[in-house]
């Protein structure tokens, strides 16, 4: 017998659970599709699509109900002779309109025909990209995943505009944006704001009912009959909503459970497998997040920590900077400027790694920011020991930590 059997107990199509499945029904989002659909309809009416904005918190359904919906759009124009076209790009490496004019040049042409990252004039990239469009023909629905990573919105402004000024004569454009951040809308110029967000869903957080009846949808699938029980994904329901109401963590989570059941010869997951799994993916997060700090990412992380173990958390940032500069000095490296610090927290905080609060505190404090752990710290101590000798920390910081002083 090989090293490798087909599994025959717990997983029947473990891919069920992953990010990129499309399942044949959309459960929680009964209020979103319907505002969605009324947003589409003009596709099928032979109009000029709306310009569609979508935000909400990672995990909450956005990406899975633009790409169940655009299928089912599909489906029905080809009935009504609507000639649709649909392109998705993910914006999370694209940082201008100059890349993401570029990417959609490329996604468009013939793979021998592609064009260099850089080196053209951006009034020639643009041509191109009308000349790509307007060959296409038809209505042409362009989504932008993750378009917050856009750091300047020329682009949203000029491919929703693109007939009105005469850039397009054979094809109608509408782009849906999809964005994690809720004050991206605020960062957009007025004029960008009115032709991108002409239709506008947010997408609310799940609940822990939401949670379960989408993870029974998931488990039925991706297990073998009587492998879940219900304590399980009630459990790993909970974890989500508790976390930020967020499908993604709890499948990933019942996915690591399936696992765990998987390595240790089980019949059934059980909700101690759960926990296992969350430990898993709990230091996996942290030792990918600590592992992609700058040096001195790892600096104010270290600040933090001390500060924490001395029970001087939540703290604000201006204090902080001050433990920040001693760890720098104690570490031979230059410390940064508050407001340069102050990125630093920013991305500790979006990592999760870091919760930041605001208060305030009236005309007489102000309003501020305060920052305290959001996670384990001995998993950040073990994920941090790892990256003492790349950032060149000193054992006397270590110690220092240790000692808690």
């Amino acid at each position: 017998m090989g090293l490798f059997q087909p599994d025959t107990d717990i997983f029947r199509h473990r891919d069920v659970l992953r990010e990129d499945y499309q399942p044949e029904e959309i459960i929680g989002r009964d209020e979103e599709l319907q505002q969605y659909i009324s947003a589409l309809q003009p596709v099928i009416n032979g109009d000029q699509p709306a310009n569609i904005f979508l935000y909400g918190k990672a995990g909450v359904g956005k990406t899975a109900c633009t790409r169940y919906l655009l299928s089912e759009l599909k489906e029905d124009a080809a009935e009504f002779n609507i000639d649709l076209t649909t392109i998705r790009t993910n914006c999370e490496d694209l940082s201008t309109s100059y890349q993401v004019a570029i990417q959609l040049i490329n996604e468009l042409r013939d793979p021998d025909d592609q064009l260099k990252p850089t080196g053209y004039p951006q009034r020639q990239v643009n041509e191109w990209l009308w000349e790509e469009l307007d060959s296409i023909g038809g209505t042409i629905i362009i989504v932008f995943d993750e378009v917050d990573h856009i750091n300047d919105d020329s682009i949203l402004y000029q491919i929703p505009r693109a007939r009105a000024n005469g850039n397009l004569e054979n094809s109608k454009v509408g782009i849906i944006g999809i964005s994690n951040d809720f004050k991206f809308r605020e960062s957009l110029s007025s004029k960008v704001q009115s032709s991108l967000c002409e239709k506008e869903l947010q997408f609310p957080a799940y609940n822990a009912n939401e949670l379960r009846d989408i993870l029974r949808q998931r488990a039925d699938l991706a297990f073998y009959d009587d492998v879940v029980p219900h304590g399980v994904i009630a459990k790993c329901a909970a974890f989500g909503a508790k976390d930020a109401g967020d499908a993604r963590q709890s499948l990933d989570l019942l996915m690591e459970a399936g696992d765990v059941a998987v390595e240790q010869n089980a019949d059934q997951v059980t909700v101690e497998h759960v926990d296992e799994a969350r430990s898993s993916l709990e230091r996996s997060r942290i030792v990918d997040g600590v592992a992609g700090l700058t040096q001195q990412g790892h600096l104010v992380l270290y600040a933090l920590l001390m500060l924490h173990e001395e029970g001087s958390t939540p703290i604000r940032a201006r204090d902080v900077q001050d433990r920040y500069e001693i760890v720098c000095d104690r570490a031979a490296v230059d410390p940064l400027v508050p407001r340069r610090m102050r990125d630093h927290l920013g991305e500790l905080a979006m990592l999760g790694i870091v919760s930041r609060t605001e208060r305030n505190k009236g005309e007489a404090g102000g309003r501020y920011y305060e920052y305290e752990l959001d996670t384990n710290p001995d998993l950040l101590l073990e994920a941090l020991d790892k990256t003492v000798d790349m950032v060149g920390v000193t054992d006397a910081i270590q110690k220092r930590l240790d000692q808690s002083v």
